[in-house]
């Protein structure tokens, strides 16, 4: 069994204060911790966390998706649409992965997923 309980993920910006907009008043992210104006950390869920740090420059494209689990896709898609933000395509289901997801982008660049995870196997969120 693994000693980890909570889970953090860094991307970088350029633009920390437009970048904490998005994370706390677009998607809705609880703000936990601001590191020296540096870094902001904002709880995504129980025991899971989102930094975003303007330490390093964030390339043009940067290879990485950042995935938000949900039970409400489409309520996420239709709520984010309102707000401004621009997705690829409406929310979709994958064969291939056996999820319902739709990507936008946000922060840099970075690409972001709403997903639903469509196999049983997937652990239930700890309430």
């Amino acid at each position: 069994m693994s000693s980890v309980g909570q889970m953090l993920s860094f991307i970088y910006t350029e633009d920390l204060a437009s970048s904490s907009e998005f994370l706390g008043e677009i998607l809705g992210f609880r703000f936990a911790l601001n590191q020296n104006d540096r870094c902001h950390i904002f709880e995504v869920a129980p025991n899971a966390f989102l930094g975003v740090c303007t330490n390093r420059p964030p390339a043009d494209d940067p290879a990485v998706t950042i995935s938000f689990v949900s039970d409400d896709v489409d309520g996420f898609y239709q709520r984010m649409k309102a707000k401004g933000v621009v997705f690829d395509a409406p929310p979709a289901y994958s064969e291939t992965f056996n999820v319902f997801s739709a990507f936008f982008r946000g922060i840099g660049n970075y690409r972001f997923e709403i997903q639903e995870f469509r196999d049983p196997s997937w652990p239930a969120p700890v309430r």
